[in-house]
């Protein structure tokens, strides 16, 4: 059995930025200042990294930020909630859902999500598309703020729920940048690269993922690959 761990943003959907007005906004009403939010690099990083690096980088000491996370995710949650409305400026990548189906169509395979974003943010990003209860399981940016150890989280989880084991090269982590890469590295899993997000292939390929993909729009291709691994 395999276990495929699909990482949110950038892979799954773009939410044309509505994850950083949401946190600005969040970091705002808690906090007092959105310090640097407008400059910092999201790309790849959990929610836990980013409020403490910005805020940290705004002055606060990190146990003034610690205090506060759970009431800055809270009014996050809410302004994300906002943010997204109805969905409409959700987009869901090429491929993808049609992807997630077919693979979870497979008894041999169960799908789970590997993201940054807290639990919260991920099922508000994700219900507009359709594609949440495909994923059985997940390990989020809530569970740890250093990404390299929501893998093996994971794959706990996944043995909780199905009762069976899943050794690292049974586990796929699919995302799209360099920090998806590396946290399949550090578990031992089969890294999955595709460039659908803002890293372009050449900077994917050069991190030399065992799989890379520009998009997911050849279903056939990429179901092909996934479970020949």
């Amino acid at each position: 059995m395999r276990l495929l761990l699909f990482d949110i943003d950038g892979t799954i959907l773009i939410a044309r930025g509505a994850g950083r007005r949401a946190l600005a906004q969040a970091l705002t009403e808690v906090y007092g200042t959105a310090g640097n939010i407008d400059r910092y690099d999201l790309r790849g990083q959990t929610d836990p990294r980013i409020v403490f690096d910005v805020m940290e980088g705004a002055g606060l000491e990190r146990e003034a930020v610690r205090a506060r996370l759970d009431d800055c995710f809270e009014a996050y949650a809410r302004g994300l909630a906002a943010e997204i409305g109805d969905g409409g400026d959700v987009v869901t990548l090429p491929g993808i859902g049609d992807l997630v189906r077919r693979l979870d169509g497979d008894a041999g395979v169960l799908l789970g999500l590997l993201t940054g974003n807290i639990e919260a943010g991920a099922r508000i990003k994700l219900a507009p598309t359709g594609l949440l209860r495909y994923f059985r399981l997940g390990a989020y940016g809530s569970d740890h703020l250093d990404r390299r150890l929501l893998p093996s989280l994971a794959a706990r989880r996944a043995h909780a729920l199905v009762g069976v084991p899943f050794a690292p090269e049974q586990v796929l982590v699919i995302g799209d940048t360099p920090r998806d890469i590396e946290c399949a590295r550090h578990f031992g899993a089969v890294a999955v690269a595709v460039a659908t997000g803002q890293y372009t292939r050449e900077t994917l390929e050069a991190e030399r993922p065992d799989l890379l993909f520009d998009n997911f729009g050849d279903v056939e291709d990429a179901l092909s690959k996934l479970l020949s691994r």
